[in-house]
């Protein structure tokens, strides 16, 4: 029996050979020694005795056995050689009482290479188990900035709180969203039950996610768990959930699996969408223009919130374009979690057809929502999110902040450029780039001094510039209607009284009214018929953003911006063509390429004439980091 079981191993071994010599790989068992040869380690830290799942031990930490074993560590080996023999018994013995020495082995950038033991692992892999005991030493490399480093950390504090090794994620800030959705604090030290309770979570995780989608499942299973717990959090209370419940709430996110497999297939909408051509017998047939039911959702109100503010401009200039069309209702002061799905079930038992939840701290609420209801139409405020079963909305603003930048390349006369960010958010990076170059464009040895709202208050960065005799500011584009001032656009704040000199205006009526009718002309429907995640990012092109000129600016410049506001509208001109330079060197050097949309909102450099860096995590405020724990830039520091 041991042989024909040999045999059978064997055969898995070859296979396993075959394969990965015809997608031209390595054919062997991963060698530790010579991977750490490239690798510069810091420390060794002894784990003691822990259970190691299977599919994680890769290969051997010495180069001596390697070619003994496939990657999948079947045996190669014929079934007359003594190592085959050794085999056999160990298998047999195996059978009988099974196997209770632990192996010893090395952990590194979360793969196990085994020390002492590899007939065992062998053995066990092919019995199935799904563990092995072993008494594992980690090898800790040097922090750098490579994304799999910074990831592996990531793991490392995670494993500090928790003593788990079987969640291994692929997204970087994928373990603080995992302990958030558990219910710990990022420095709780797990107990015992704690970790019982999350095995057995996802133990039973694992096999209705496998029971869907094979052995080889879309995704990691980790994954898979994290964007499952993101959308069902655990219980507060600890109630353990059925496997039918489980089994019923991974059915209604498949889709998104599928979406996340393909590499999130995502199309960025830069430009509102032609109604699809319709012949007679669609114009027979059609039951006329439906009328629709909105709902607007916030998470302030628009006395304080500039932000809401103008969203709820927005939404009454569509009662006004669509009269006997369209009715609106809003919420206002909605916060996360419950209260936010109860609001949007409360809007969708009121019949809404489309849902606008207005800030980016909802996407995760919105996602939730619209997997439960794919019948109505769920669109979040917030630039490139990859999910098929919701939409977002974002305006454009890079290229009216390089109109800014223009301006006050050309007024400034001392070199000193101030400008005011707030959130360290997908796309925020490329208006402050876009500003960067307009200014060098017309005065190339100009700096601009970058400073952040949510890290410092606004008038502590204010008193700062004029200091510092940094005159012209950047300030943020919006204003509080029971705070009103007039630090907003591109301001001299040389005098006692602010002198504003551009502004750049969001115009969410006119979103929002062509939003609508992409939805009344069929255009919504066409475009979303290729499976990928649709995000719409309108500019100035789209009359979704203006930029506006003060008569204080002298007429030649105002004449330039104008120029340049055409060229852009047109499609002449980008800000970010051409050669372009970081503060650590050059970005791009193709004269004759632009940068994609997608480069743009997920630009992580800031532009050589910029002071100043992004945020640590730490110094952001509270309602700051909200903001980024969704839509942030990955390199963050934590």
């Amino acid at each position: 029996m041991a042989r024909d079981d040999y045999q059978k191993a064997l055969k898995k071994g070859e296979r396993s050979y075959a394969r990965y010599l015809s997608e031209g790989k390595y054919p062997y068992l991963q060698v530790l020694e010579e991977l750490l040869s490239h690798t510069d380690v810091v420390a060794e830290e002894d784990l003691g005795i822990c259970s190691i799942p299977s599919e994680m031990i890769v290969g051997t930490f010495t180069a001596g056995r390697r070619t003994a074993f496939a990657p999948n560590f079947m045996p190669l080996l014929d079934d007359e050689s003594e190592f085959a023999a050794k085999w056999q018994a160990l298998y047999n013995a195996h059978l009988e009482e099974g196997i209770h020495d632990p192996i010893k082995c090395y952990e590194f950038m979360n793969r196990y290479y085994v020390l002492e033991g590899n007939k065992r692992v062998s053995v066990l892999k092919f019995c199935g188990a799904p563990s092995v005991q072993g008494n594992v030493t980690r090898i800790i490399p040097k922090r750098t900035d490579e994304p799999e480093n910074r990831l592996y950390f990531e793991f490392l504090a995670f494993y500090k709180c928790s003593k788990v090794n079987y969640i291994v994620l692929s997204k970087l800030g994928g373990y603080r969203t995992l302990l958030e959705k558990l219910g710990f604090d990022a420095d709780y030290k797990w107990t015992d039950d704690d970790r019982m309770e999350v095995r057995s979570l996802y133990v039973r995780f694992e096999k209705v996610y496998k029971e869907k989608g094979g052995e080889q499942p879309p995704i990691p299973t980790a994954d898979a768990f994290l964007m499952y717990l993101e959308l069902y959090p655990c219980d507060p209370n600890h109630e353990e959930k059925l496997p039918s419940q489980i089994k019923s709430e991974l059915l209604k996110m498949w889709d998104e699996i599928l979406l996340q497999a393909k590499g999130n297939p995502s199309e960025i909408k830069t430009e509102p969408q032609e109604a699809p051509k319709k012949n007679l017998f669609d114009y027979l047939l059609s039951p006329g223009t439906k009328y629709l039911k909105i709902a607007f959702v916030h998470d302030k109100n628009p006395q304080d919130s500039a932000w809401i503010y103008g969203h709820e401009l927005g939404r009454m200039y569509l009662e006004e374009q669509f009269k006997g069309k369209v009715e609106t209702i809003s919420y206002n002061d909605v916060s996360q979690g419950a209260e936010l799905e109860n609001t949007l079930d409360d809007a969708i038992a009121k019949k809404c057809n489309i849902i606008f939840t207005t800030t980016p701290q909802f996407l995760e609420g919105s996602i939730k929502t619209a997997i439960k209801n794919p019948s109505v139409k769920i669109l979040n405020c917030s630039v490139d999110t990859n999910h098929q079963c919701i939409r977002t909305y974002y305006a454009r603003l890079f290229e009216a902040k390089f109109l800014s930048g223009l301006v006050a390349g050309a007024l400034c006369k001392n070199g000193k450029i101030g400008y005011m960010a707030d959130y360290p958010i997908c796309g925020m990076i490329a208006n402050i780039n876009a500003f960067a170059i307009g200014v060098k464009m017309v005065n190339p040895n100009a700096t601009i001094q970058l400073e952040w709202t949510t890290v410092r208050s606004k008038q502590e960065i204010l008193e700062d510039f004029k200091a510092n005799e940094v005159n012209l500011v950047s300030c943020l584009e919006m204003i509080v209607p029971n705070s009103p001032s007039r630090y907003f656009g591109l301001v001299n704040i040389e005098k006692d009284e602010p002198e504003n000199l551009t502004a750049v205006i969001w115009n969410w009526g006119a979103l929002y009214k062509k939003l609508v009718e992409t939805v009344q002309n069929g255009a919504w429907d066409s475009a979303g018929s290729d499976g990928v995640a649709l995000n719409y990012w309108w500019g100035m092109s789209a009359g979704v953003v203006d930029f506006i000129c003060s008569p204080k600016v002298p007429v030649k410049t105002r004449q330039l911006v104008e120029f340049m506001q055409h060229q852009i509208m047109e499609g002449g001109f980008s800000p970010f063509s051409g050669e372009l330079y970081s503060q650590d060197g050059i970005v791009q050097s193709d004269d004759n390429r632009s940068l994609t949309p997608e480069e743009i909102i997920n630009m992580r450099w800031l532009a050589d004439n910029v002071n100043g860096s992004l945020p640590h995590w730490n110094k952001l405020n509270e309602d700051a980091k909200a903001v980024v724990e969704v839509q942030g830039v990955d390199n963050i520091e934590e």
